[in-house]
């Protein structure tokens, strides 16, 4: 007998006027997985996750979350989200935080054990509002993982993050999913992508053009490096489906996928 899938999108199309952010995308979601949404910045990533969530409802299409609505309160409670833009209560230190999002589901994950995890347990005591982009980000992110849900999506979720604190960020993330926590995590780099998932969806104008196993699509989508010289690195910087950079002396090197092959 096969397993339902925790998610379910058949023809999902979302609509904002005359854009069509979401383009008849069909995929399941199934227990287990580590899944990585890879596409540049307007490809569809947030709108597909907000359709999951329920934070939005197709235009076309139907989207299922654990068998049934995904405005279903009791469906909520098995997952776990952090969007690309959060908030934090500036006056409220990050364990009161803590404590008061996980109030809110049956089996939380003691807080001193989630800040370990996440790398934040110097900060427990802080004030919000005394932390940087960056620790805010991480205590975020960690925040989808305090309710233990059986699906968590994760939009962008190292962005604003240093080295040392991305790494730390991805082995939690691993470490839940091994211990069997469904995983969907959106990024534009190929880097995290690689770091993370095994089956990736790559994504584009709204729709699916890979789905895939992590060294199925890397072959097919490869990236094409070219450096450039600029005296303004920031005008360089804002050109279309970059998905890494990096500054080489006085010129940008950036990094544009290739389109999959057909």
């Amino acid at each position: 007998m096969t397993t339902p899938p925790l998610a379910r999108l058949v023809g999902a199309t979302r609509r904002f006027g005359d854009l069509t952010a979401l383009d008849d995308v069909t995929l399941d979601v199934h227990a287990g997985e580590l899944i990585g949404l890879l596409g540049p910045n307007g490809a569809g990533k947030s709108t597909l996750l907000s359709l999951v969530q329920g934070r939005r409802r197709p235009s076309a299409g139907t989207v299922e979350l654990f068998g049934g609505s995904p405005s279903d309160a009791a469906a909520r409670v098995r997952l776990g989200s952090t969007p690309q833009e959060t908030a934090l209560p500036d006056t409220l230190r990050v364990g009161e935080v803590v404590d008061l999002v996980a109030a809110h589901y049956p089996d939380r994950v003691p807080t001193a054990e989630l800040a370990d995890e996440f790398g934040f347990a110097d900060l427990l005591r802080r004030q919000c509002g005394a932390l940087s982009g960056g620790q805010k980000r991480r205590i975020s992110v960690s925040l989808a993982f305090v309710g233990r849900p059986k699906l968590v999506l994760l939009d962008e979720p190292t962005t604003g993050l240093d080295v040392d604190a991305r790494h730390t960020l991805w082995s939690a993330i691993r470490r839940h999913h091994a211990a069997g926590t469904t995983v969907v995590v959106t990024s534009h780099y190929l880097e995290e992508i690689e770091a993370l998932a095994e089956r990736v969806i790559v994504i584009d104008h709204g729709r699916v053009l890979a789905d895939d196993t992590l060294g199925a699509v890397r072959d097919r989508v490869m990236s094409a490096v070219v450096e450039l010289a600029s005296p303004e690195p920031v005008r360089v910087a804002a050109l279309p489906h970059v998905v890494r950079d990096e500054v080489v002396g006085e010129g940008v090197r950036r990094r544009w996928p290739r389109a999959p092959h057909r």
